[in-house]
């Protein structure tokens, strides 16, 4: 399929170049490659020979072809042009692990900052385990399952072991990565394809924070900012720091008592970027006495933080963990897993109580799946109330089958023999009959 070619003379050695079939076309390409050795030579064409194979047929490359390839672009980078000038090969930049995740990353420019910083941990894993300079054409299913082992044995920095749910994270990025090769054509197929680990969930890490603790926590913060930011996570569910530090003044409507709440985290959504919700009562206090405090012309709620914000890091700069769980600590209190997503979840879990699910989603920002799965919580006395149902629905069923007049079939002397129903007479029903009828 594929020839070398020998050229003239130049300083001494041959100027070599391999000429091959390409399908639908007449004439044979050509590629030069200088003055190389016939050894040499014989070597080039051959693994050029196995990419046009490759490219036809729309196979993978062996390991040693990838490994070669991989290598080019520092050996011979005028070679690697031509390759990629007859797409025999992908350009440098796409054909490494480190160059596609760098393109991968610049390209998504719909998705949020804080998202592209959880990627580059999950980049920073993958990077560690295969290398920078490792071509994405040598990992193979294998590989994947290698690298997954090997997440499930890696400890944190405080030589503690990691989350199975921390692991998960990281091998859906690496799906995400190589299924965006697999789309792209890069890759024949997808090697981490249904490469997860079990991730159960910690209920222990799911806590309720009930109101009369955070009143306790209220007490000690510093100021009516502070105040503010606990009970705009609590008492309205915002995101923080994302969407109680995007909270401007002017987002307040006190004639309509309302609420718009900025959503950097979905803005990349169709119709995400804000939503509307109540001005519950008990924001009214904190958000006078926050505005009496602030700065004249301020422009946001909470504006302590905002340099932070503002900053190439984005929100990830925002230092609002550690003073939250030094106000914890001063109320006499251990701090809470999760600590601002518990506030969240605990506001949801108590407004799902009152009014339904999906105008609660639509407050909160997230889908009624969403909700159940990761925000809702179970309390002490649903198991009472639930308990209280059932002997509710008991003793209903038993007062309607008393008060139901029972009906029997009687003959009728006028009917000579014909029964007929009277509606006077009382009807026996059985008693579970009944309670099965009320449970439906």
């Amino acid at each position: 399929m594929a020839s070398l070619i020998p050229g003239p003379k130049v300083e001494g050695r041959v100027v070599r170049r391999v000429s091959f079939n390409w399908p639908n076309e007449r004439q044979r390409r050509h590629i030069r490659l200088g003055r190389v050795g016939l050894q040499q030579g014989l070597s080039i064409k051959r693994n050029i020979e196995r990419l046009v194979v490759a490219k036809i047929s729309d196979t993978p490359w062996e390991t040693e072809l990838a490994e070669w390839v991989a290598k080019l672009p520092e050996r011979r980078p005028k070679l690697a042009d031509d390759l990629v000038k007859h797409g025999l090969i992908r350009s440098r930049e796409k054909s490494t692990l480190a160059g596609f995740i760098k393109f991968y990353t610049e390209q998504r420019q719909d998705v949020a900052p804080s998202t592209k910083v959880a990627w580059d941990q999950g980049a920073r894993d993958l990077l560690e385990h295969f290398g920078k300079e490792r071509s994405i054409h040598t990992i193979t299913r294998s590989d994947a399952l290698d690298f997954r082992a090997w997440l499930m044995a890696k400890k944190k920095k405080n030589g503690k072991p990691r989350r199975p749910a921390t692991t998960d994270k990281r091998l859906r990025f690496a799906v995400m990565l190589f299924g965006a090769m697999a789309e792209r054509e890069l890759i024949v197929k997808n090697p981490f394809s249904r490469v997860s680990v079990a991730a159960p969930i910690d209920e222990s890490r799911n806590v309720f924070v009930s109101r009369e603790t955070i009143y306790r926590v209220l007490d000690q913060a510093p100021d009516a900012e502070w105040r503010l930011l606990i009970c705009l996570s609590r008492f309205a569910g915002l995101r923080v720091p994302s969407e109680a530090l995007s909270l401007e003044w002017r987002h307040i409507d006190w004639s309509r008592k309302l609420i718009t709440v900025p959503s950097p985290k979905t803005k990349h959504h169709a119709g995400g970027g804000q939503r509307e919700i109540p001005l519950f009562d008990v924001l009214v206090e904190p958000l006078l006495d926050a505005h009496e405090e602030a700065a004249k012309g301020a422009v946001y709620v909470i504006s302590k933080h905002r340099s932070q914000a503002d900053s190439q890091g984005g929100w990830r700069s925002t230092n609002v963990r550690k003073p939250f769980s030094d106000i914890i600590k001063k109320a006499g209190m251990e701090p809470w897993p999760k600590l601002w997503h518990a506030l969240r979840a605990s506001f949801e879990t108590e407004l799902v109580e009152r009014t339904p699910i999906q105008s609660v989603a639509k407050f909160m920002g997230h889908s009624p799946r969403v909700a159940v799965t990761n925000y809702l919580r179970p309390l002490p006395e649903h198991i009472d109330q639930a308990r209280n149902l059932g002997v509710e629905a008991h003793q209903k069923a038993h007062q309607h089958n008393s008060a139901l007049p029972c009906i029997q079939n009687r003959e009728d002397e006028n009917s000579r023999g014909n029964n007929v129903m009277h509606l006077g007479a009382p009807l026996c029903i059985p008693t579970e009959w009944a309670i099965l009828d009320s449970n439906q």
